[in-house]
């Protein structure tokens, strides 16, 4: 299955774990590259060192490509730039940020960059930027988002109208049927999330994989916009935060409320009462939570076969 997104990456399939914050580490990583995809290890909840040691780990575990997923509105960003071209890391993925912070830098040793966009606005400053693809994520997606509630399927069309560089799409998209979908509107490849934190290598909690195959039509939603969108599963944290729109909230009575590390209590500690359980609205089409590889050939088989259909009609 080659394209531009597998001559890009170097990879069999085009096919991207999304970067995930408490649920992306090595093992993760490792086993969506082995399996023919690209892993991506998620920067975003970890130390600059743990993130030098789950590289370390995965170059052990992979002699396939993999990358680092690099939200730059976090903390340390410098020193986690500098230890992704120390550890030689050839793939970064950038979101939450201007990509032309580090984009020349890590270009200038050889890194191929992507950036995370939610609008076609910001696909063409990337673009500008000089980055190698974007991905395209509509506001379906799980956790952070964007601001404009646009859905992955209006979206990947309008950027594949005014972009020239590769593009993935993402948010939505857990099945082959899907992916093929997601193609046939004009993407080169797709970023795969909610379905990979139900696999038996995410770091995240047992129970709150559990949850997410549990999930059904309308347990999540998009909610505090006035700090940064998130989507998230219904729990007690959840209406709490309802509870407190209905009095007509400030942003810092938001951010009392919000406090810190719900995510990390929620999706890696398993508390699914307090904590902030970030999924995206496809979990109600995620039912079993499966070995990474096995996730990858039932996508890719499913794919093939819907490709095969389509043919037929």
């Amino acid at each position: 299955m080659q394209n531009k997104i597998t001559e890009l990456f170097n990879i069999q399939y085009p096919l991207i774990q999304a970067g995930m914050i408490w649920n992306s580490g090595w093992r993760l990583a490792s086993a969506v590259s082995n399996a023919g995809g690209l892993g991506l290890l998620g920067a975003g909840s970890m130390y600059p060192e743990v993130l030098r040691e789950h590289i370390v780990k995965c170059k052990k575990a992979t002699t396939k490509p993999f990358g680092v997923n690099v939200p730059m509105l976090y903390p340390d960003i410098d020193t986690i730039i500098d230890i992704i071209i120390e550890e030689g890391v050839k793939i970064v993925f950038t979101s939450a940020g201007n990509p032309k912070t580090y984009t020349a830098k890590l270009k200038e040793h050889d890194i191929t960059v992507v950036h995370v966009v939610s609008s076609v606005k910001f696909a063409l400053k990337a673009e500008e930027a000089g980055v190698d693809a974007v991905v395209a994520e509509g506001f379906e997606a799980g956790g952070h988002n964007g601001r404009e509630e646009t859905t992955t399927f209006t979206l990947i069309p309008m950027v594949k109208e005014q972009i020239s560089i590769p593009l993935i799409a993402a948010g939505g998209i857990a099945t082959g049927k899907g992916m093929l979908a997601a193609m046939i509107l004009g993407a080169d490849g797709v970023q795969v999330g909610s379905r990979f934190v139900a696999s038996e290598e995410s770091s995240s909690h047992r129970k709150f994989k559990k949850m997410v195959v549990e999930a059904k039509e309308g347990d999540t939603l998009l909610t505090l916009k006035e700090l940064a969108p998130v989507r998230m599963l219904k729990n007690k944290f959840f209406e709490d935060v309802m509870d407190l729109y209905t009095k007509n909230p400030t942003k810092e009575d938001l951010i009392k409320l919000l406090g810190r590390a719900r995510a990390k209590k929620g999706m890696f500690e398993g508390d699914l009462d307090e904590g902030e359980l970030e999924i995206g609205q496809i979990a109600g089409l995620i039912h079993n939570i499966k070995p990474a590889a096995e996730i990858v050939k039932d996508m890719v088989g499913e794919f093939e076969d819907a490709k095969k259909q389509m043919a037929r009609l």
